[in-house]
C-alpha cells in the first residue's frame, strides 16, 4: 500500500480526515511483516505532518500498536514518546527503536515519569536503571555525617556482589540503605570505560560524574558550578562563566577533559542545556562534537582557563596600588611647579 492509497481514505469525508489517515497509516503498517527502508521512510513522511492535528486517543493508539512492532520508524517513535507518559508509556517499556542515548535523553527532558516506565523495560541497560534508581530515592546518595560513617560496613566488603542487587523490602537503618545505593552507584561507575588515573586531579573520575551528574539534576546552578570547578581545580568564576554561555561548547570541553563516556556527558549536558535538544538530531550533532573533539584540545583550554584566572586577578589587584605609588609623582609635580610658577614674581617685584 503506497502513500497515495492512504491519501484517499482522507478524501471521503472532511470530517475526522486526519483521524482515519493517521490510524489507517499505522495500522496497515504494522500488518507489514518486513517493511522495507522506503515504506518506513513513506510513513514518516505521512504521519508526522498530521501528528499536532490528531487526537489524544489516536496517538495513545499508534503508540500502543507501534510499541509491538519490530521495525517501528525511528523518528514517528521519538515524536510520541515527547508526549505526557500516559501515550508514549507502550513504547518506553518496550519499543526497539529507542536507544540508549534515546532514553537518557528521555529521563533528562522529562524526568520521573519517562523514568519509571523507561524502567520497566526488560532489556534496560544497567546504567540507566541505576539513574533511575538515583532519581526515585536521591536521598540515599547524600553524603552521611562524620558520626554516621562508623555505622557503615567496612568498604573491604563492597566487592560482595550481593551489594549490588537491590535491597529487600525489609525495614532497613537509614545508614545501611544509604550504603546500598552508594555501592550500587559505585558498581555502576565501574563498567565505565573510563580508566583510574586518567582525571585531572583526584577529585575527577566517577565521583566527579557522580557529583557533577546529581547538582545538574538539581536545576540549581550554583551547586553545579562549584561541583564543575570543584572537578577542573577552577575557580568558581571561570566554572559560572562556562554555563552563562547561550551554547554548551565551553561545557563539553570541561566534561570532554574529564574524560567522561559520551552518554554521562550527555546526560550532564542535557540537565544543564535541556532547551538546547529539542529533538534527535541536535542529540547526534552533540555526540559527533563530543567525538570530534581531542581530549589534549580539552586539557589544553582547561589550562588556559587557569591562566586567565590568574592574569584576571593580577589585573585587578594592580589598580589597588596604583594610586598609592601615584600620589607622590603627582604631588612632587605641583610643588615643582608651584616653585617654578613663583619664581618669575619674585623677579618681577624685585
Amino acid at each position: 500500500m503506497s502513500s497515495s492509497d492512504f491519501r484517499q481514505i482522507g478524501i471521503r469525508a472532511e470530517s475526522g480526515k486526519a483521524e482515519r489517515l493517521f490510524r489507517a497509516a499505522v495500522s496497515a503498517f504494522c500488518s507489514l511483516t518486513r517493511p522495507s527502508r522506503r515504506e518506513i521512510g513513506q510513513l514518516e513522511d505521512l504521519t508526522l505532518p498530521l501528528f499536532d492535528d490528531v487526537s489524544v486517543e489516536s496517538r495513545r493508539y499508534v503508540a500502543a500498536a507501534l510499541s509491538e512492532c519490530e521495525y517501528a520508524p525511528a523518528a514517528l517513535v521519538r515524536r510520541l514518546c515527547e508526549e505526557p507518559v500516559d501515550i508514549a508509556a507502550p513504547l518506553l517499556i518496550r519499543s526497539r527503536a529507542l536507544s540508549d542515548i534515546d532514553l537518557i535523553a528521555l529521563i533528562g527532558r522529562h524526568g520521573l515519569p519517562h523514568a519509571r516506565a523507561i524502567a520497566r523495560r526488560p532489556d534496560l541497560n544497567s546504567t540507566i536503571a541505576d539513574l533511575i534508581k538515583a532519581l526515585e530515592r536521591p536521598t540515599l546518595v547524600r553524603v552521611r555525617p562524620p558520626e554516621a560513617a562508623a555505622k557503615v560496613v567496612p568498604e573491604h566488603r563492597q566487592v560482595d556482589i550481593k551489594a549490588d542487587l537491590p535491597a529487600p523490602a525489609t525495614e532497613q537503618s537509614p545508614g545501611l540503605a544509604s550504603e546500598n545505593a552508594r555501592r550500587r552507584l559505585r558498581s555502576m561507575m565501574r563498567t565505565g570505560d573510563q580508566e583510574p588515573g586518567t582525571s585531572i586531579n583526584s577529585f575527577a573520575g566517577s565521583g566527579a560524574y557522580v557529583k557533577l551528574r546529581e547538582t545538574a539534576l538539581t536545576g540549581n546552578a550554583a551547586f553545579f558550578q562549584t561541583a564543575l570547578a570543584d572537578a577542573l581545580d577552577i575557580d568558581f568564576s571561570t566554572a559560572r562563566s562556562l554555563t552563562a554561555n547561550q551554547n554548551y561548547a565551553a561545557l563539553l570541553a570541561a566534561l570532554r577533559a574529564l574524560d567522561l563516556s559520551e552518554d554521562r556527558a550527555f546526560l550532564i549536558t542535557v540537565a544543564v542545556y535541556p532547551a538546547q535538544f529539542p529533538h534527535p538530531e541536535a542529540i547526534r550533532i552533540f555526540l559527533d562534537r563530543y567525538r570530534l573533539l581531542h581530549r589534549d584540545a580539552a586539557l589544553d583550554k582547561v589550562r588556559n582557563w587557569k591562566v586567565e584566572a590568574v592574569s584576571r586577578a593580577i589585573r585587578e589587584a594592580v589598580p589597588l596600588l596604583a594610586p598609592a605609588n601615584a600620589d607622590t609623582p603627582k604631588a612632587s609635580n605641583s610643588d615643582d611647579a608651584g616653585v617654578a610658577g613663583s619664581r618669575p614674581a619674585n623677579l618681577k617685584a624685585s
